[in-house]
This record gives C-alpha cells, structure tokens and sequence, in this order.
C-alpha cells in the first residue's frame, strides 16, 4: 500500500526566518505538532512542539528568533512513491514520530507515527470483520435443538432444600 494514502497533506510549513512565537502559533491553529521548514519551496529542516519546548523556551531563547535556531535538520523523510512498509522501517530505524513526506525536495505531506496506528486498526478490521460477523450471526458455544444451551449446560438449577 502507498503511504500516500495515510498522511496528512498538505504539510504545515513555514521559513527559516518565521519567528519562533509564529511558528508555535501555527501549530496551534493548525492542530499539529510538527511543521516543516522550506526555502523556495525546498525542504530545509523541521520544526516540533518539542523544539519549541525544549530548544526555544527551556533554553530562555526569544520568542522573536528564527526557527531555524532550533528546527532539526536534515529531517529524516519518507518519498511519496515509497510503500507503508518502508515508512514502518523507517520510524524504527530513525526513533522519530513524524517524517515529511517529499516529492524530489518538495514536501508534500506529512506521516507520523498515529497515521501508522490508524493503519493498524484499519487492517485488524479487516481481519477481524468477517470474523464479528460470524460471531454475530451465530452465537459462540454448543447448540442444541432449541438453541444455545444455557449456563451449566442447560439443566435447571438445583431447587432450594427449603429451611
């Protein structure tokens, strides 16, 4: 299966020079943790929240400087025409949670380690569908002919010896 099926596109990017208030700020607007870093529309690096935290506000940084101060680059990226499996390969080689999807130096997407979970519940599913199924349409546990036996087999409970 092509990966491009699973990321999320267009990627959230900025510039080098974006401050990094900007950039923090544009995470939150749009709802992501990782935007990527480009210069005349070629990849140059990327930038997390945990960047924001750690290299930026920890370290007593201005909110005003660029992020190219502390955007991680290269950025370990996956090509659009690649398979799901070798992005899988590619997370657990490289330890990162998101990687930029490219086309040639373009960033065209963006792939992180939830988009593989996705992948995985959606592929137990189909496994597992037909079988819920079945399940559903008869009842696990013997039968017999008026239908599943109750618990303890289907006898009746023992009456009470009375006092």
């Amino acid at each position: 299966m092509n990966l491009s099926a699973s990321m999320s596109a267009p990627a959230v990017s900025v510039t080098a020079t974006t401050t990094i208030a900007e950039a923090a700020r544009q995470m939150d607007v749009h709802g992501v943790g990782c935007l990527v870093v480009t210069e005349g529309g070629a990849l140059c690096g990327v930038v997390t929240d945990r960047d924001v935290a750690v290299r930026a506000v920890a370290s007593g940084l201005d909110h005003d400087d660029p992020v190219r101060t502390i955007m991680t680059t290269p950025a370990v990226t996956v090509d659009v025409g690649d398979d799901i499996h070798g992005a899988y390969r590619t997370f657990g080689k490289s330890g990162v949670r998101r990687l930029p999807v490219v086309d040639g130096q373009r960033a065209v997407g963006m792939l992180t380690v939830d988009d593989l979970l996705m992948d995985v519940f959606r592929r137990v599913a189909d496994l597992l569908g037909p079988i819920a199924w079945s399940v559903l349409e008869r009842p696990p546990g013997p039968m017999d002919e008026i239908g599943p036996r109750a618990q303890g087999g289907g006898k009746s409970p023992p009456a009470s010896g009375g006092s």
